[in-house]
């Protein structure tokens, strides 16, 4: 006979839960009430949503259709206001009451919001759900906030922020981050880490009071005085579970809704699962137990036998991309040693804590690929006498010499777990494998295996390839797009050698699957075309992004950002009097000076674009192509001309660098930097190409970065002229445009390519010289000003209406 069973919540517990009861065949009638107005989704992927790495529909696990073909009943955007367990009744928070036979809580977890002064102000939320991420997605690249909390959850919003160009400050009372998961070493690692990628950290800080005006939050006040402006605050102190409706009901609570060991409460026909409940006096946060206790319901609605096992957890993390690995218990005593590997390079950090002839607790920072192995010693109680010389080093070296990397994955016994996150072994991977399963998207389907966070990939892929052996097939390279099963890399040497000059001649030699492409593959195609056959291939603007479409930045209300170009940084009265007049005659909301030493003028409306580019056109400006995948600056100190530390005149040579390679479109945006000494005011080591001036010449480096990825420029060659300097970064310039795959900055290519072979094309003469005839045969064709031109034409490009370019971007 069919039972009635309703569920509080849509969450991942209960919507694991609701799985394994129709796999195993459940007559249940199922009614699924949510508070949020949707159902179940993959909140540890709420960070790649908020940095704009993902979309909320790639985290979906239940989709409409999936709950309709299994029939549940979704009351989703409704509270249970009420339960009478004598009449096994619910009532919902419109007045409705239904019946039930059995009732599954799963009402999770509620932030913890610490009552300072002003933390009702608008502007102060947690960091919980889809709509949380999505206030935070709303802050502009010019905004600041500020994130109490140093725990996993507050570093993801403070990381997908700063990703976003948020101005981002991390409060925490502690004395390091993560203190809960990491040791003060792995702490300090990981707050450089942080403070390399822009976020500012203040650590042992106490908060005071939220201060707000006109009833919104305006900054945070530390008990040292310290005042931190702020649009947006975010609490990610914490979660306590969310009990109130059982407590109401009658249930047994305590810090959380008491259940047994089979997720029965106090009621037997009552049972909770995940964040709300507590099991033998502890809670539970990660995702792994949950899963676990999901499938005890799930079993005990079926009326079979199950028990749930609190386990020795470990914890495996990736926090601003950072790989993090704790687990056991790694504080010190005295009957307690530790053995520690530090390699500052690499940024690995190792620290396992024995006790006597067993490691009880192990941290990793930056490699935790043998994490999996460390825990099962940890788990087993291993002895660890035998190895303990180069018990650090990880598997591989058990025996006193690396082996072959595999054969630590195929030493780990059947019951090893590889996927935390789902409690997924390794034996239930080759299971799966036998069944047929010859790939990780197969696995994942069939295991959940790497399903949740994804830091298992790597590992599942191990097990695949070390269970099929020979039969297994490395992963190809991802391909241009859906279009063609081609990489960047096979399309372009296609065009090379077939000298193939138009996007229809690709499509048809490349066995294009569409007929004329798609939003992803036109532009790289278009740049490719363009860079290799400049004479015989015409430029489409439609293939370009909505912003080199529309020559200026689109903003996030539709507005648009016009950046004229400041040649080396140097600008005049007249020119700051044109810019002052265009600002004040189409009411431009924002004037900012960026970090490229220019002057953006932000919030301008689509319809007055062709006039304020005419009015800086007059005045003698031109745009600075601050919206392309090409040239943006050259940022310059003032060298010889004013500084007595100057060895050269950098100002002029970078304003001559700029005006050489202004409007040369590249694989991605290109950053340059002069500095006229070694003291680098003008920060040439993070660029893409840099210029150190020194007494006896110029000192070129190519691939810095200062965004999300940190990384120094490295020295390609020292030359004696500025002639020279120059003619020397046109032909890198080239031989970036001519090789290296679309959207990749110049330090991705040279990670790919090597140093070594960039400058060794570079100091051979007869191709430096032909490298440098091309790029200006190109810039003959291609170089012109965009808003001259279209001033001119009097229209701007309009995007194709079967192109979701502005989606792309």
């Amino acid at each position: 006979m069919t039972q009635k069973l309703i569920i509080i919540g849509a969450g991942m517990a209960t919507g694991r839960a609701l799985e394994q009861l129709l796999k195993a065949g459940g007559d249940y009638d199922v009614t699924l009430f949510n508070a949020e107005p949707r159902g179940n989704y993959d909140r540890i992927m709420l960070s790649p949503v908020l940095s704009g790495d993902k979309t909320y529909e790639e985290i979906v696990i239940h989709t409409a259709e999936w709950y309709e073909e299994n029939g549940v009943t979704c009351r989703f955007g409704e509270k249970i206001a009420s339960i009478d367990r004598a009449a096994k009744t619910v009532t919902a928070d419109n007045g409705d009451v239904l019946s039930y036979d059995k009732l599954l809580f799963g009402t999770g977890s509620n932030p913890f919001i610490i009552p300072l002064p002003g933390h009702d102000l608008e502007g102060v939320i947690a960091y919980r759900d889809l709509e949380d991420t999505e206030r935070m997605m709303g802050l502009g690249p010019d905004s600041k906030c500020v994130v109490i909390g140093g725990g996993l959850l507050g570093l993801e919003a403070a990381a997908g922020m700063a990703a976003r160009g948020v101005d981002v400050t991390v409060i925490h009372i502690m004395g390091h981050l993560m203190e809960r998961q990491l040791d003060e070493a792995a702490g300090y690692l990981l707050r450089k880490a942080l403070v390399d990628k822009g976020i500012t950290v203040k650590c042992s800080a106490n908060s005071k009071e939220i201060l707000g005006e006109n009833g919104k939050v305006k900054a945070l006040l530390l008990d040292d005085g310290t005042e931190l402006p702020c649009d947006l605050l975010v609490m990610a102190v914490g979660i306590r579970p969310n009990v109130q409706l059982a407590q109401d009901a009658g249930l047994a609570v305590g810090k959380g809704i008491h259940v047994d060991d089979q997720m029965r409460t106090s009621d037997d026909d009552v049972l909770a699962v995940g964040e709300c409940v507590e099991h033998d006096g502890a809670i539970f946060g990660l995702v792994a137990p949950l899963y676990d206790q999901a499938k005890v319901v799930a079993k005990t609605l079926m009326g079979e036998d199950a028990q749930f096992v609190q386990k020795e957890l470990s914890t495996k993390l990736k926090v601003t991309g950072c790989d993090l690995f704790s687990a056991g218990d790694f504080a010190e005593g005295e009957d307690r040693e530790d053995i520690v590997f530090r390699d500052p390079a690499r940024g690995v950090y190792r620290r396992l804590v024995l006790q006597g002839n067993h490691v009880i607790g192990a941290v990793m920072y930056g490699d935790t690929a043998d994490s999996n192995w460390f825990f099962g010693l940890i788990r087993d109680k291993t002895d660890i006498e035998d190895m303990r010389d180069t018990l650090i080093f990880g598997p591989a070296y058990q025996g006193g010499a690396p082996s072959d990397p595999l054969s630590a994955v195929a030493a780990l016994p059947r019951d090893a777990e590889i996927c935390g996150c789902n409690g997924i072994s390794k034996g239930e991977i080759e299971d799966a494998i036998a069944a047929g399963s010859g790939d990780l998207a197969a696995i994942k389907a069939t295991t959940k295996a790497s399903a949740s966070c994804g830091t298992c990939a790597g590992l599942v892929e191990q097990v695949l390839a070390v269970t099929l052996g020979d039969d297994f097939v490395i992963p190809a390279a991802a391909s241009v797009c859906g279009c063609t099963d081609m990489t960047h890399e096979d399309v372009r040497r296609m065009i090379k050698s077939q000298k193939l000059t138009s996007m229809p001649a690709v499509w048809q030699e490349c066995a294009w699957k569409t007929v004329d492409g798609c939003h992803v593959c036109r532009p790289a195609l278009n740049f490719y075309l363009l860079a290799d056959w400049p004479l015989e291939y015409k430029d489409d603007p439609q293939s370009r992004f909505i912003n080199e479409r529309k020559h200026a930045n689109i903003q996030k209300d539709g507005t648009f950002s016009v950046v004229p170009r400041m040649w080396g940084g140097i600008t005049t009265p007249s020119e700051l009097r044109a810019i002052a007049d265009a600002a004040d005659k189409y009411m431009v909301p924002t004037v900012k000076v960026t970090g490229g030493q220019r002057i953006d003028l932000l919030g301008v409306k689509g319809e007055d674009l062709p006039a304020i580019w005419k009015d800086l056109n007059d005045a003698g400006m031109v745009s600075g192509y601050a919206y392309s995948k090409g040239l943006r600056t050259v940022k310059t100190c003032v060298g010889t001309d004013h500084c007595r530390f100057g060895t050269q005149d950098s100002t002029g040579l970078g304003i001559k660098l700029e005006k050489t390679l202004h409007g040369a479109w590249t694989p991605h945006k290109l950053k340059l930097g002069v500095s006229g000494c070694p003291r680098n005011c003008a920060e040439s080591t993070c660029k893409d190409i840099g210029v150190i001036c020194v007494d006896s010449g110029y000192q070129i480096s190519i691939g810095g970065a200062a965004g999300m990825d940190v990384k120094e420029t490295e020295l390609m060659i020292q030359v004696p002229t500025e002639d020279e300097a120059i003619q020397v970064i046109k032909a890198v310039s080239q031989l970036y445009r001519e090789n290296a795959k679309y959207l990749d900055r110049i330090y991705k290519w040279m990670a790919k390519v090597g140093l070594d072979w960039i400058t060794e094309q570079i100091e051979d003469l007869e191709t430096r010289v032909a490298l440098v005839d091309r790029f200006e045969l190109s810039q003959t064709i291609y170089r012109h000003d965009p808003w001259a031109e279209h001033v001119k034409k009097a229209e701007t490009y309009q995007p194709l209406t079967n192109l979701a370019l502005e989606a792309a971007e």
